[in-house]
């Protein structure tokens, strides 16, 4: 590989970014990553090295889990000193998640990880898994006096570069299907290239890299809604497995005030299970004793989860469980940004 241009590693992990229709069938099978030049000739003009590794057998990104997150850091991980980029291929339904739990994973990253898919099959006449690629690939090679621009696991959508643990996916049939409601966008691709340089993560590059792997998914996600009953609710937290809470709350962080739900929570985290408080809204931010309604929950020990995405909530609780954080500190680095997740 030539050292004056970087070097792309692709990871291409399935979705329909890696698609092409069978031309008599019409159905959709993935297609061999090495041929990548013959379906996109284009990139052969782009101003970098590229190589491609694909997982042995692709997956629907509706059954990514936590062992196929740890199945692409460690490709990262084997191939980081190696190459200067890496541009993750990944179906869009869970790929907000993804990035969220990348970013956990991956501690004083020096390096960019972009996540990309698309919503038409790169055979697609009218596909956007082209324009998508092309430019995540631009955006994992950007370099300043030979450092990285980007050092961060971020997610590339429609002409928008985002810090991946900022992301929802807001629609299943437009193009632009990601948002991130809380965080302005990183970069922007039009004519040029713009990059918000102050939006960036600055990670402590001095320090060196630690890939994190254990993650703890026996959690619970739990949306209020108007008349959710005590007699589903308790047997749910009561669930002796169960090592954390996320809650997806009212506005700013708002819950019923009635007692039996009070005295749910109160045991529920007397027991050691933490309780994590994030907003049902798409944007903003939980605000615990703003109103009466959430008064309560500050005083019995309910973690805020500030502005934090449901994804990242998620992703974040099964790191900090998976790294044994003690119940004692868990609140306070919780609510602490620890990779760019949180205001």
């Amino acid at each position: 590989m030539s050292t004056n241009q970087p070097n792309i590693l692709l990871v291409y992990t399935g979705g329909t970014i890696g698609m092409i229709k069978h031309p008599e069938t019409g159905a959709l099978k993935s297609f061999d990553f090495k041929n990548l030049l013959k379906n996109i000739p284009e990139l052969k003009l782009l101003d970098c090295n590229i190589d491609a590794v694909s997982f042995e057998e692709p997956i629907d990104s509706s059954n990514m889990n936590v062992t196929y997150w740890v199945q692409i850091a460690e490709i990262i991980e084997d191939n980081y000193d190696a190459f200067d980029g890496f541009v993750v291929l990944h179906g869009s339904d869970t790929m907000s998640y993804s990035a969220s739990a990348l970013s956990f994973m991956f501690e004083n990253l020096a390096k960019p990880i972009i996540f990309t898919g698309s919503q038409l099959p790169i055979g697609d006449l009218r596909t956007d898994a082209k324009e998508n690629l092309i430019t995540s690939i631009q955006m994992a090679s950007l370099q300043k006096r030979g450092v990285p621009v980007i050092r961060e696991v971020g997610l590339y959508f429609e002409y928008k570069l985002y810090r991946g643990n900022r992301t929802t996916k807001i629609n299943a049939e437009h193009f632009e299907a990601f948002e991130s409601m809380n965080y302005p966008h990183l970069a922007e691709s039009g004519v040029h290239l713009k990059v918000s340089y102050e939006d960036l993560f600055k990670p402590n590059v001095r320090r060196k890299l630690v890939v994190h792997k254990q993650f703890e998914t026996d959690i619970l996600l739990v949306k209020l809604f108007p008349g959710i009953s005590e007699s589903v609710l308790t047997p749910l937290f009561n669930l002796t497995h169960i090592k954390g809470i996320v809650l997806e709350t009212y506005g700013a962080g708002n819950t019923s005030t009635a007692s039996w739900f009070i005295t749910l929570l109160k045991e529920t985290i007397k027991r050691g299970v933490p309780i994590v408080n994030i907003t049902q809204c798409a944007g903003g931010s939980v605000n615990m004793g703003q109103y009466e309604t959430s008064t309560q929950l500050k005083s019995i020990g309910v973690i805020s989860g500030n502005d934090i995405t449901t994804e990242a909530a998620l992703a974040k609780m099964m790191f900090m469980l998976g790294e044994k954080v003690s119940l004692k500190t868990f609140k306070t680095i919780f609510e602490t940004p620890l990779r760019g997740e949180m205001s």
